[in-house]
């Protein structure tokens, strides 16, 4: 007599909830691909305003208040920057809001897909999809202005890791504490161009004056912008600038976590 060897229940729902969060990874790809608005918000207009930027002769010459870099050498992190702040503000919270709205996480919480495999999905991708763009934006700086490739590699690497990690919990706290969409996109534009200008979208960090400067490096974004311009000149970023950008990280990640609803 042969005997049939089951899994034990615990081995087959572990079993069962990977396969649903690869599928659910599947699906939110698909449809991620096809919002072409997302898509070139996050990946494409950063460069673009690179390359708008860049090709002003002046922004191309050496500038004293910069330190002696060009403009579009201090450009180059922000664009980077841009990105993730496109992904994790303005792309993913009305998407995990809408999902909710409309009762889909509430459902999915029946069925062997938890909500937290869609939820990990749409990080993923956002946060994927913010990195693409940040190699994206390096390579055309320095294919098209001769802009120099970080010279601190594995420290640039660290920086745009925890910078990506801090958008997208940003992000999620966003998502946790709008109940529609519209809300969602409401207290997005609102945290939005705060973000941008310590980035240094309108002017770069390096070259504002020093008490607005060290006011923006306490927030992620500013703390970010330095790091990485540390590390593009050659030097490991301080290790001040990533303990701010963990640290807000970590706070946001858990005021997401405690104030998030699945309905």
């Amino acid at each position: 007599m042969t005997t049939t060897l089951t899994p034990p229940r615990p081995a087959r729902a572990a079993r069962t909830s990977r396969t649903a969060a690869v599928a659910v990874l599947k699906t939110e790809t698909r449809l991620f691909r096809r919002e072409p608005a997302g898509l070139f918000w996050i990946m494409v207009f950063p460069t673009v305003l690179l390359v708008v930027l860049g090709s002003i002769p002046g922004f191309r010459d050496p500038d004293k208040a910069l330190g002696g870099i060009r403009f579009v050498d201090a450009y180059v992190p922000v664009a980077v920057l841009l990105s993730m702040i496109m992904a994790g503000l303005q792309a993913m919270p009305p998407v995990i809001t809408g999902y909710r709205e409309r009762g889909i996480l509430r459902r999915m919480s029946a069925t062997p897909v938890r909500p937290s495999a869609l939820l990990g999905a749409q990080m993923g991708l956002h946060g994927a999809a913010a990195l693409i763009s940040a190699l994206l934006s390096l390579t055309v700086g320095r294919l098209a202005f001769h802009v120099a490739l970080p010279h601190q590699l594995f420290g640039y690497a660290l920086g745009l890791l925890l910078a990506v990690l801090s958008a997208l919990a940003l992000g999620a706290l966003v998502s946790a504490l709008s109940r529609t969409s519209k809300v969602a996109n409401a207290i997005g534009s609102a945290v939005f161009f705060p973000m941008m200008f310590s980035a240094g979208v309108w002017l770069p960090v390096q070259a504002m004056p020093d008490t607005l400067g060290r006011i923006v490096e306490l927030l992620p974004f500013g703390a970010a912008a330095q790091a990485l311009n540390e590390a593009a000149a050659g030097s490991w970023p301080g290790w001040d600038h990533l303990g701010i950008l963990a640290l807000w990280t970590v706070l946001l990640s858990a005021a997401a976590t405690r104030w998030f609803r699945w309905e």
